[in-house]
Protein backbone atom coordinates (compact mmCIF):
# COMPACT_ATOMS: atom_id res chain seq x y z
CA UNK A 1 0.00 0.00 0.00
CA UNK A 2 1.40 3.40 -1.01
CA UNK A 3 2.26 5.63 1.93
CA UNK A 4 0.33 8.89 2.19
CA UNK A 5 2.34 12.03 1.29
CA UNK A 6 3.70 14.10 4.15
CA UNK A 7 2.24 17.22 2.49
CA UNK A 8 -0.65 17.48 0.07
CA UNK A 9 -1.78 20.82 -1.38
CA UNK A 10 -4.99 20.92 -3.41
CA UNK A 11 -6.25 23.76 -5.63
CA UNK A 12 -4.49 26.48 -3.63
CA UNK A 13 -5.69 29.91 -4.79
CA UNK A 14 -4.41 33.17 -3.28
CA UNK A 15 -5.30 36.76 -4.14
CA UNK A 16 -3.64 39.97 -2.97
CA UNK A 17 -6.06 42.81 -2.33
CA UNK A 18 -5.41 46.20 -3.92
CA UNK A 19 -7.21 49.47 -4.60
CA UNK A 20 -8.22 48.05 -7.97
CA UNK A 21 -9.17 44.42 -8.67
CA UNK A 22 -7.53 41.68 -6.55
CA UNK A 23 -4.25 40.34 -7.96
CA UNK A 24 -4.24 36.55 -8.32
CA UNK A 25 -0.78 35.41 -7.20
CA UNK A 26 -1.50 31.65 -6.97
CA UNK A 27 -4.12 30.02 -9.20
CA UNK A 28 -5.36 26.48 -8.41
CA UNK A 29 -1.94 25.09 -7.51
CA UNK A 30 -1.81 21.44 -6.44
CA UNK A 31 1.19 19.35 -5.43
CA UNK A 32 2.31 16.67 -3.01
CA UNK A 33 5.57 15.76 -1.27
CA UNK A 34 6.38 12.24 -0.08
CA UNK A 35 8.59 11.37 2.88
CA UNK A 36 12.26 11.53 1.99
CA UNK A 37 11.50 13.11 -1.38
CA UNK A 38 12.87 16.31 -2.86
CA UNK A 39 10.39 18.40 -4.84
CA UNK A 40 11.98 21.31 -6.70
CA UNK A 41 9.80 24.28 -7.65
CA UNK A 42 11.13 26.27 -10.61
CA UNK A 43 9.88 29.49 -12.13
CA UNK A 44 10.68 33.15 -12.65
CA UNK A 45 10.52 35.62 -9.80
CA UNK A 46 6.89 36.59 -9.25
CA UNK A 47 5.59 33.24 -10.51
CA UNK A 48 4.03 32.33 -7.15
CA UNK A 49 6.66 29.90 -5.85
CA UNK A 50 7.37 31.65 -2.56
CA UNK A 51 3.74 32.65 -1.96
CA UNK A 52 2.58 29.04 -2.33
CA UNK A 53 5.08 27.68 0.17
CA UNK A 54 4.69 30.62 2.58
CA UNK A 55 0.98 29.74 2.71
CA UNK A 56 1.93 26.22 3.78
CA UNK A 57 3.86 27.73 6.71
CA UNK A 58 1.03 30.23 7.41
CA UNK A 59 3.48 33.09 6.87
CA UNK A 60 1.53 35.39 4.56
CA UNK A 61 -0.29 38.39 6.02
CA UNK A 62 -4.06 38.31 5.68
CA UNK A 63 -4.94 40.95 4.57
CA UNK A 64 -3.57 41.90 2.08
CA UNK A 65 -3.45 38.21 1.10
CA UNK A 66 -6.69 36.29 0.77
CA UNK A 67 -6.72 32.48 0.67
CA UNK A 68 -9.59 32.14 -1.77
CA UNK A 69 -9.67 28.34 -2.01
CA UNK A 70 -7.66 25.18 -1.43
CA UNK A 71 -6.65 22.59 1.17
CA UNK A 72 -3.26 22.13 2.85
CA UNK A 73 -2.87 18.72 4.52
CA UNK A 74 0.26 17.97 6.57
CA UNK A 75 0.71 14.42 7.92
CA UNK A 76 -3.01 13.78 7.51
CA UNK A 77 -4.15 16.98 9.25
CA UNK A 78 -5.76 19.89 7.44
CA UNK A 79 -3.61 22.60 8.98
CA UNK A 80 -5.68 25.58 7.84
CA UNK A 81 -8.21 24.71 10.55
CA UNK A 82 -5.67 24.51 13.41
CA UNK A 83 -5.49 27.11 16.16
CA UNK A 84 -2.36 29.19 16.77
CA UNK A 85 -0.96 26.92 19.51
CA UNK A 86 -1.27 23.81 17.32
CA UNK A 87 0.40 25.58 14.41
CA UNK A 88 3.25 26.66 16.69
CA UNK A 89 3.87 23.01 17.56
CA UNK A 90 4.19 22.22 13.84
CA UNK A 91 6.20 25.22 12.64
CA UNK A 92 9.85 24.88 13.57
CA UNK A 93 9.69 21.42 15.12
CA UNK A 94 8.02 19.38 12.35
CA UNK A 95 8.07 21.83 9.46
CA UNK A 96 10.70 24.53 8.93
CA UNK A 97 11.63 27.09 6.30
CA UNK A 98 14.86 28.63 5.04
CA UNK A 99 14.05 32.14 3.83
CA UNK A 100 15.37 33.86 0.72
CA UNK A 101 16.49 37.07 2.45
CA UNK A 102 18.60 36.27 5.54
CA UNK A 103 19.30 39.88 6.55
CA UNK A 104 15.58 40.67 6.76
CA UNK A 105 14.93 37.42 8.68
CA UNK A 106 17.63 37.77 11.35
CA UNK A 107 17.19 40.16 14.28
CA UNK A 108 19.99 42.77 14.11
CA UNK A 109 20.07 43.39 17.89
CA UNK A 110 20.72 39.77 18.93
CA UNK A 111 23.78 37.64 18.28
CA UNK A 112 23.36 34.77 15.85
CA UNK A 113 24.05 32.35 18.68
CA UNK A 114 21.20 33.78 20.77
CA UNK A 115 18.83 33.45 17.83
CA UNK A 116 19.72 29.82 17.13
CA UNK A 117 19.56 28.94 20.84
CA UNK A 118 16.05 30.39 20.87
CA UNK A 119 14.92 27.65 18.50
CA UNK A 120 15.86 24.99 21.05
CA UNK A 121 14.50 26.91 24.02
CA UNK A 122 11.14 27.92 22.51
CA UNK A 123 10.34 24.26 21.83
CA UNK A 124 11.68 23.08 25.24
CA UNK A 125 14.40 20.91 23.70
CA UNK A 126 17.51 22.12 25.56
CA UNK A 127 18.59 25.41 27.13
CA UNK A 128 21.61 27.17 28.62
CA UNK A 129 25.01 25.57 28.07
CA UNK A 130 23.56 22.58 26.20
CA UNK A 131 21.79 24.87 23.71
CA UNK A 132 25.01 26.81 23.17
CA UNK A 133 26.97 23.61 22.50
CA UNK A 134 24.35 22.42 20.01
CA UNK A 135 24.46 25.84 18.32
CA UNK A 136 28.24 25.69 17.91
CA UNK A 137 27.87 22.22 16.36
CA UNK A 138 25.29 23.56 13.90
CA UNK A 139 27.44 26.57 12.92
CA UNK A 140 30.37 24.23 12.29
CA UNK A 141 28.21 21.89 10.23
CA UNK A 142 26.98 24.64 7.91
CA UNK A 143 30.52 25.89 7.33
CA UNK A 144 30.90 28.96 9.59
CA UNK A 145 34.63 29.32 10.43
CA UNK A 146 35.63 29.65 14.09
CA UNK A 147 32.09 28.95 15.38
CA UNK A 148 33.21 29.19 19.03
CA UNK A 149 34.02 32.87 18.45
CA UNK A 150 31.45 33.82 15.84
CA UNK A 151 28.51 32.50 17.86
CA UNK A 152 28.70 35.79 19.81
CA UNK A 153 28.69 38.05 16.73
CA UNK A 154 25.76 39.92 15.19
CA UNK A 155 24.21 39.43 11.73
CA UNK A 156 25.86 42.55 10.26
CA UNK A 157 29.28 41.05 11.05
CA UNK A 158 28.72 38.19 8.60
CA UNK A 159 28.84 38.19 4.81
CA UNK A 160 25.66 37.59 2.84
CA UNK A 161 26.52 33.95 2.23
CA UNK A 162 27.43 33.38 5.86
CA UNK A 163 24.10 34.88 6.99
CA UNK A 164 22.34 32.38 4.74
CA UNK A 165 24.25 29.56 6.42
CA UNK A 166 23.11 30.85 9.81
CA UNK A 167 19.50 30.72 8.56
CA UNK A 168 20.03 27.13 7.43
CA UNK A 169 21.40 26.22 10.86
CA UNK A 170 18.25 27.65 12.50
CA UNK A 171 15.95 25.74 10.13
CA UNK A 172 17.60 22.33 10.59
CA UNK A 173 18.16 22.69 14.35
CA UNK A 174 15.21 20.45 15.31
CA UNK A 175 15.54 18.05 12.33
CA UNK A 176 12.07 18.74 10.91
CA UNK A 177 10.04 16.20 8.90
CA UNK A 178 9.58 18.76 6.11
CA UNK A 179 12.04 21.49 5.17
CA UNK A 180 11.00 24.24 2.77
CA UNK A 181 14.08 25.92 1.33
CA UNK A 182 13.36 29.20 -0.51
CA UNK A 183 16.49 29.91 -2.58
CA UNK A 184 18.79 28.52 0.17
CA UNK A 185 21.99 28.74 -1.89
CA UNK A 186 21.29 31.98 -3.78
CA UNK A 187 23.97 33.99 -1.96
CA UNK A 188 26.52 31.18 -1.75
CA UNK A 189 29.55 30.51 -3.91
CA UNK A 190 29.72 27.16 -5.65
CA UNK A 191 32.00 25.39 -3.15
CA UNK A 192 29.84 26.34 -0.15
CA UNK A 193 26.73 25.67 -2.24
CA UNK A 194 27.99 22.12 -2.77
CA UNK A 195 28.57 21.74 1.00
CA UNK A 196 25.03 22.95 1.80
CA UNK A 197 23.44 20.67 -0.78
CA UNK A 198 25.45 17.74 0.59
CA UNK A 199 24.28 18.69 4.09
CA UNK A 200 20.63 18.67 3.00
CA UNK A 201 21.13 15.25 1.38
CA UNK A 202 22.77 13.93 4.56
CA UNK A 203 19.85 15.15 6.67
CA UNK A 204 17.43 13.43 4.34
CA UNK A 205 19.33 10.17 4.65
CA UNK A 206 19.56 10.43 8.44
CA UNK A 207 15.98 11.50 9.19
CA UNK A 208 13.86 10.71 6.13
CA UNK A 209 13.12 14.43 5.88
CA UNK A 210 11.12 15.68 2.89
CA UNK A 211 12.48 18.74 1.08
CA UNK A 212 10.76 21.40 -1.01
CA UNK A 213 13.49 23.34 -2.78
CA UNK A 214 12.61 26.63 -4.47
CA UNK A 215 15.39 27.72 -6.79
CA UNK A 216 16.15 29.54 -10.01
CA UNK A 217 19.42 27.60 -10.41
CA UNK A 218 18.69 24.86 -12.92
CA UNK A 219 21.91 22.98 -12.22
CA UNK A 220 21.12 22.86 -8.49
CA UNK A 221 17.58 21.75 -9.34
CA UNK A 222 18.80 19.01 -11.66
CA UNK A 223 21.30 17.70 -9.10
CA UNK A 224 18.80 17.66 -6.19
CA UNK A 225 15.33 16.92 -7.54
CA UNK A 226 13.34 13.73 -7.47
CA UNK A 227 10.41 15.58 -9.00
CA UNK A 228 10.15 19.05 -10.53
CA UNK A 229 7.22 21.48 -10.62
CA UNK A 230 7.47 24.46 -12.99
CA UNK A 231 5.37 27.57 -12.24
CA UNK A 232 4.56 30.56 -14.42
CA UNK A 233 2.07 33.34 -13.75
CA UNK A 234 0.84 31.72 -10.55
CA UNK A 235 0.02 28.39 -12.20
CA UNK A 236 1.72 25.00 -12.49
CA UNK A 237 2.62 24.56 -16.17
CA UNK A 238 4.59 21.31 -15.91
CA UNK A 239 5.31 18.66 -13.30
CA UNK A 240 7.06 15.32 -13.42
CA UNK A 241 10.10 13.17 -12.67
CA UNK A 242 13.22 15.35 -12.77
CA UNK A 243 14.96 13.41 -15.54
CA UNK A 244 11.88 13.64 -17.76
CA UNK A 245 11.33 17.36 -17.20
CA UNK A 246 14.96 18.27 -17.85
CA UNK A 247 15.57 15.99 -20.83
CA UNK A 248 12.10 15.99 -22.44
CA UNK A 249 10.33 19.22 -21.41
CA UNK A 250 6.76 19.40 -22.65
CA UNK A 251 5.82 23.04 -22.05
CA UNK A 252 7.25 25.96 -24.04
CA UNK A 253 8.01 27.89 -20.84
CA UNK A 254 10.09 25.02 -19.44
CA UNK A 255 12.05 24.86 -22.69
CA UNK A 256 12.65 28.61 -22.45
CA UNK A 257 14.11 28.26 -18.94
CA UNK A 258 16.41 25.44 -20.00
CA UNK A 259 17.61 27.32 -23.07
CA UNK A 260 18.66 30.30 -20.91
CA UNK A 261 21.12 28.26 -18.84
CA UNK A 262 24.75 29.37 -19.39
CA UNK A 263 27.00 26.51 -20.44
CA UNK A 264 30.74 26.19 -20.80
CA UNK A 265 30.79 24.98 -24.41
CA UNK A 266 29.28 28.24 -25.64
CA UNK A 267 31.36 30.52 -23.42
CA UNK A 268 34.01 31.39 -25.96
CA UNK A 269 31.41 32.27 -28.59
CA UNK A 270 29.48 34.53 -26.19
CA UNK A 271 28.90 38.11 -27.31
CA UNK A 272 28.51 39.39 -23.73
CA UNK A 273 32.17 40.28 -23.26
CA UNK A 274 33.35 43.69 -24.36
CA UNK A 275 34.52 43.91 -27.96
CA UNK A 276 37.45 45.99 -26.84
CA UNK A 277 38.66 48.11 -23.96
CA UNK A 278 40.47 51.41 -24.10
CA UNK A 279 43.95 52.01 -22.74
CA UNK A 280 42.51 54.49 -20.27
CA UNK A 281 42.78 53.36 -16.63
CA UNK A 282 39.53 54.26 -14.91
CA UNK A 283 40.43 52.95 -11.46
CA UNK A 284 43.72 51.78 -9.97
CA UNK A 285 43.69 50.00 -6.59
CA UNK A 286 46.95 49.32 -4.73
CA UNK A 287 47.59 47.51 -1.45
CA UNK A 288 43.98 47.68 -0.29
CA UNK A 289 43.71 46.22 3.22
CA UNK A 290 40.93 46.06 5.79
CA UNK A 291 41.24 44.74 9.33
CA UNK A 292 38.49 44.25 11.92
CA UNK A 293 38.99 43.80 15.62
CA UNK A 294 36.98 40.81 16.87
CA UNK A 295 35.48 41.80 20.20
CA UNK A 296 35.92 39.62 23.28
CA UNK A 297 33.72 41.69 25.50
CA UNK A 298 33.68 45.16 27.05
CA UNK A 299 37.20 45.04 28.50
CA UNK A 300 39.00 43.09 25.77
CA UNK A 301 40.05 44.28 22.34
CA UNK A 302 40.10 40.79 20.82
CA UNK A 303 42.24 39.66 17.92
CA UNK A 304 42.59 41.29 14.52
CA UNK A 305 40.80 39.75 11.56
CA UNK A 306 42.11 40.73 8.12
CA UNK A 307 39.10 40.73 5.77
CA UNK A 308 41.03 42.20 2.81
CA UNK A 309 44.77 41.60 2.47
CA UNK A 310 46.90 43.71 0.11
CA UNK A 311 44.55 43.66 -2.91
CA UNK A 312 45.65 45.44 -6.09
CA UNK A 313 44.05 45.70 -9.54
CA UNK A 314 43.15 48.06 -12.37
CA UNK A 315 39.88 48.64 -14.22
CA UNK A 316 40.08 49.98 -17.77
CA UNK A 317 37.38 52.08 -19.40
CA UNK A 318 34.84 49.77 -21.06
CA UNK A 319 36.15 46.70 -19.22
CA UNK A 320 34.38 44.19 -16.98
CA UNK A 321 36.47 42.89 -14.09
CA UNK A 322 35.01 39.83 -12.38
CA UNK A 323 35.81 39.10 -8.71
CA UNK A 324 35.11 35.51 -7.63
CA UNK A 325 35.54 33.73 -4.31
CA UNK A 326 33.79 32.13 -1.37
CA UNK A 327 31.49 34.10 0.89
CA UNK A 328 33.70 35.78 3.46
CA UNK A 329 36.64 35.97 1.03
CA UNK A 330 36.60 39.78 1.05
CA UNK A 331 34.82 40.47 -2.26
CA UNK A 332 32.05 42.60 -0.78
CA UNK A 333 34.48 44.32 1.60
CA UNK A 334 36.48 45.50 -1.42
CA UNK A 335 33.30 46.84 -3.02
CA UNK A 336 32.20 48.69 0.11
CA UNK A 337 35.60 50.36 0.47
CA UNK A 338 35.54 51.48 -3.16
CA UNK A 339 32.22 53.21 -2.44
CA UNK A 340 33.63 54.74 0.79
CA UNK A 341 31.02 52.88 2.84
CA UNK A 342 33.92 51.40 4.82
CA UNK A 343 37.32 52.99 5.34
CA UNK A 344 40.46 50.94 4.56
CA UNK A 345 43.16 50.09 7.04
CA UNK A 346 45.80 50.62 4.33
CA UNK A 347 46.14 51.14 0.60
CA UNK A 348 44.74 53.58 -1.94
CA UNK A 349 42.27 53.62 -4.81
CA UNK A 350 42.66 56.19 -7.60
CA UNK A 351 39.64 57.10 -9.73
CA UNK A 352 40.82 59.10 -12.74
CA UNK A 353 43.94 59.93 -10.76
CA UNK A 354 42.16 61.13 -7.59
CA UNK A 355 42.43 59.08 -4.38
CA UNK A 356 38.87 58.33 -3.31
CA UNK A 357 39.93 57.83 0.32
CA UNK A 358 41.08 61.46 0.63
CA UNK A 359 38.14 63.10 -1.20
CA UNK A 360 36.20 65.80 0.62
CA UNK A 361 32.41 65.70 0.85
CA UNK A 362 31.80 67.59 -2.40
CA UNK A 363 34.28 65.51 -4.42
CA UNK A 364 32.85 62.31 -2.94
CA UNK A 365 29.32 63.35 -4.02
CA UNK A 366 30.55 63.76 -7.60
CA UNK A 367 32.41 60.46 -7.43
CA UNK A 368 29.28 58.61 -6.30
CA UNK A 369 27.36 60.02 -9.24
CA UNK A 370 29.88 58.49 -11.65
CA UNK A 371 30.40 55.25 -9.70
CA UNK A 372 27.27 53.38 -8.63
CA UNK A 373 26.73 50.14 -6.75
CA UNK A 374 24.14 47.40 -6.98
CA UNK A 375 24.05 45.74 -3.56
CA UNK A 376 23.77 42.06 -2.74
CA UNK A 377 20.68 42.56 -0.59
CA UNK A 378 18.14 44.64 -2.54
CA UNK A 379 15.55 44.88 0.25
CA UNK A 380 18.10 46.15 2.75
CA UNK A 381 19.21 48.90 0.34
CA UNK A 382 15.73 50.36 -0.25
CA UNK A 383 13.62 52.61 1.97
CA UNK A 384 10.45 50.57 2.68
CA UNK A 385 8.41 53.78 3.03
CA UNK A 386 9.24 55.02 -0.47
CA UNK A 387 7.44 53.83 -3.59
CA UNK A 388 9.50 52.61 -6.54
CA UNK A 389 9.18 55.89 -8.46
CA UNK A 390 10.68 57.79 -5.52
CA UNK A 391 13.46 55.21 -5.07
CA UNK A 392 14.56 55.37 -8.71
CA UNK A 393 14.15 59.17 -8.85
CA UNK A 394 16.28 59.80 -5.76
CA UNK A 395 19.59 60.23 -7.66
CA UNK A 396 17.98 62.98 -9.76
CA UNK A 397 16.89 64.80 -6.59
CA UNK A 398 20.45 64.60 -5.21
CA UNK A 399 22.20 65.49 -8.51
CA UNK A 400 19.91 68.17 -9.92
CA UNK A 401 21.69 68.46 -13.29
CA UNK A 402 21.01 64.90 -14.48
CA UNK A 403 17.37 65.13 -15.55
CA UNK A 404 14.69 67.86 -15.39
CA UNK A 405 11.85 66.99 -13.03
CA UNK A 406 9.10 66.94 -15.71
CA UNK A 407 10.87 63.96 -17.29
CA UNK A 408 11.23 61.90 -14.11
CA UNK A 409 8.02 59.89 -14.47
CA UNK A 410 8.75 59.01 -18.11
CA UNK A 411 12.36 58.01 -17.38
CA UNK A 412 11.35 55.82 -14.42
CA UNK A 413 9.03 53.93 -16.78
CA UNK A 414 11.85 53.53 -19.32
CA UNK A 415 14.26 52.18 -16.69
CA UNK A 416 11.69 49.73 -15.31
CA UNK A 417 11.04 48.50 -18.83
CA UNK A 418 14.80 48.07 -19.39
CA UNK A 419 15.07 45.71 -16.42
CA UNK A 420 11.98 43.67 -17.27
CA UNK A 421 9.32 45.33 -15.11
CA UNK A 422 6.22 47.32 -16.04
CA UNK A 423 6.02 51.13 -15.75
CA UNK A 424 2.87 50.83 -13.61
CA UNK A 425 4.95 48.99 -10.99
CA UNK A 426 6.39 52.39 -10.03
CA UNK A 427 3.41 52.99 -7.74
CA UNK A 428 4.20 49.98 -5.56
CA UNK A 429 6.48 49.58 -2.53
CA UNK A 430 9.48 47.25 -2.09
CA UNK A 431 7.63 44.70 0.07
CA UNK A 432 5.15 44.12 -2.78
CA UNK A 433 7.84 42.58 -5.00
CA UNK A 434 9.64 39.25 -4.99
CA UNK A 435 13.37 39.11 -4.25
CA UNK A 436 14.30 38.92 -7.92
CA UNK A 437 12.04 41.83 -8.82
CA UNK A 438 13.61 43.97 -6.07
CA UNK A 439 17.05 43.25 -7.51
CA UNK A 440 15.89 44.50 -10.90
CA UNK A 441 14.66 47.71 -9.25
CA UNK A 442 18.07 48.13 -7.63
CA UNK A 443 19.73 47.86 -11.05
CA UNK A 444 17.33 50.46 -12.48
CA UNK A 445 18.22 52.84 -9.64
CA UNK A 446 21.96 52.39 -10.32
CA UNK A 447 21.44 53.24 -13.99
CA UNK A 448 19.47 56.40 -13.15
CA UNK A 449 22.55 58.57 -12.56
CA UNK A 450 24.19 57.64 -15.90
CA UNK A 451 27.29 56.20 -14.18
CA UNK A 452 30.68 55.48 -15.69
CA UNK A 453 31.49 52.49 -13.46
CA UNK A 454 29.02 50.15 -11.76
CA UNK A 455 30.07 47.89 -8.90
CA UNK A 456 27.74 44.87 -9.00
CA UNK A 457 27.82 42.92 -5.74
CA UNK A 458 25.96 39.67 -6.55
CA UNK A 459 23.66 41.76 -8.73
CA UNK A 460 21.99 38.78 -10.42
CA UNK A 461 22.28 36.19 -7.65
CA UNK A 462 18.57 36.42 -6.74
CA UNK A 463 17.32 36.13 -10.32
CA UNK A 464 16.17 33.07 -12.22
CA UNK A 465 18.23 32.06 -15.24
CA UNK A 466 16.07 33.65 -17.93
CA UNK A 467 16.10 37.03 -16.13
CA UNK A 468 19.81 36.62 -15.36
CA UNK A 469 20.44 36.30 -19.09
CA UNK A 470 18.31 39.39 -19.80
CA UNK A 471 20.12 41.49 -17.16
CA UNK A 472 23.57 40.38 -18.31
CA UNK A 473 22.61 41.17 -21.90
CA UNK A 474 21.33 44.57 -20.75
CA UNK A 475 24.56 45.34 -18.87
CA UNK A 476 26.60 44.25 -21.90
CA UNK A 477 24.52 46.45 -24.22
CA UNK A 478 24.92 49.46 -21.91
CA UNK A 479 28.66 48.84 -21.75
CA UNK A 480 28.90 48.85 -25.55
CA UNK A 481 26.60 51.84 -26.03
CA UNK A 482 27.80 54.05 -23.15
CA UNK A 483 31.35 52.82 -22.60
CA UNK A 484 30.47 51.60 -19.09
CA UNK A 485 32.87 49.63 -16.93
CA UNK A 486 31.89 47.03 -14.33
CA UNK A 487 33.36 45.44 -11.26
CA UNK A 488 31.25 42.30 -11.22
CA UNK A 489 31.29 40.36 -7.94
CA UNK A 490 29.66 36.95 -8.10
CA UNK A 491 29.80 33.36 -6.95
CA UNK A 492 28.18 32.18 -10.21
CA UNK A 493 31.08 31.01 -12.34
CA UNK A 494 29.09 30.32 -15.57
CA UNK A 495 27.84 33.92 -15.58
CA UNK A 496 31.21 35.52 -14.93
CA UNK A 497 32.69 33.33 -17.68
CA UNK A 498 30.25 34.79 -20.17
CA UNK A 499 30.52 38.41 -19.04
CA UNK A 500 33.94 39.29 -17.60
CA UNK A 501 37.04 40.28 -19.55
CA UNK A 502 39.39 39.57 -16.63
CA UNK A 503 38.90 37.75 -13.33
CA UNK A 504 40.35 38.05 -9.83
CA UNK A 505 39.99 34.97 -7.63
CA UNK A 506 39.95 35.79 -3.91
CA UNK A 507 40.39 33.56 -0.89
CA UNK A 508 40.53 34.67 2.76
CA UNK A 509 40.94 38.31 1.77
CA UNK A 510 43.79 37.88 -0.72
CA UNK A 511 43.96 37.57 -4.51
CA UNK A 512 45.23 34.06 -5.28
CA UNK A 513 44.93 34.23 -9.07
CA UNK A 514 44.21 36.87 -11.71
CA UNK A 515 44.11 36.88 -15.49
CA UNK A 516 42.01 36.89 -18.65
CA UNK A 517 38.75 34.98 -18.33
CA UNK A 518 39.68 32.31 -20.86
CA UNK A 519 42.95 31.58 -19.05
CA UNK A 520 41.28 31.33 -15.62
CA UNK A 521 38.72 28.81 -16.90
CA UNK A 522 40.86 26.83 -19.32
CA UNK A 523 44.24 26.85 -17.54
CA UNK A 524 43.73 27.61 -13.83
CA UNK A 525 47.01 27.72 -11.91
CA UNK A 526 45.90 27.78 -8.28
CA UNK A 527 44.39 24.78 -6.48
CA UNK A 528 41.62 26.96 -5.06
CA UNK A 529 40.56 28.11 -8.53
CA UNK A 530 40.45 24.51 -9.69
CA UNK A 531 38.32 23.56 -6.68
CA UNK A 532 35.80 26.33 -7.49
CA UNK A 533 35.55 25.18 -11.10
CA UNK A 534 34.96 21.56 -10.08
CA UNK A 535 32.33 22.35 -7.44
CA UNK A 536 29.48 23.44 -9.77
CA UNK A 537 26.63 20.94 -9.30
CA UNK A 538 25.74 19.14 -12.52
CA UNK A 539 24.15 15.67 -12.88
CA UNK A 540 25.85 13.39 -15.37
CA UNK A 541 22.63 12.77 -17.29
CA UNK A 542 22.17 16.46 -18.11
CA UNK A 543 24.07 18.35 -20.78
CA UNK A 544 23.45 21.02 -23.40
CA UNK A 545 23.49 20.37 -27.12
CA UNK A 546 25.07 23.67 -28.20
CA UNK A 547 24.05 23.39 -31.84
CA UNK A 548 20.39 22.77 -31.04
CA UNK A 549 20.10 24.72 -27.78
CA UNK A 550 18.20 21.78 -26.31
CA UNK A 551 18.62 19.34 -23.45
CA UNK A 552 19.69 15.85 -24.36
CA UNK A 553 20.05 12.67 -22.33
CA UNK A 554 23.29 10.72 -22.21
Amino acid sequence: MKQAPILNVEDLTIDFLSDDAPLRAVDRVSFRVDRGETLVILGESGSGKSVSTSAVMNLIDRPPADLVAGRIVFEGTEIESLDAESRRDINGRRMAMIFQDPLASLNPVFTVGRQICEVFESHDVVSGKAARERTIELLHRVGIPEPETRIDQYPHQFSGGQRQRVMIAMAIALKPDLLIADEPTTALDVSVQAQILDLLRDLQRETGMALILITHDLEVAASMADRVMVMNGGRVVEEGIARDVFTRPQHAYTRKLLAALPHADAAESSNRRSTGTSDEVLMRVAGLTKEYRLSRGIFGSGKAFRAVDDVSFEVMRGETLGIVGESGSGKSSVARMLMRLNEPTAGNALYRGADIFTMDERALLGYRRRVQMVFQDPYGSMNPRMDIRSIISEPWAIHGDILPKPRWRERVGELLDLVGLKPEHSERYPHQFSGGQRQRIAIARALASDPELIVCDEAVSALDVSIQAQIIDLLAELRSRLGLSYIFITHDLPIVRHFADRILVMKQGAVVEAGPTSAIFNEPRHDYTRSLLSATPKPKWLKMDVSLGERVEN
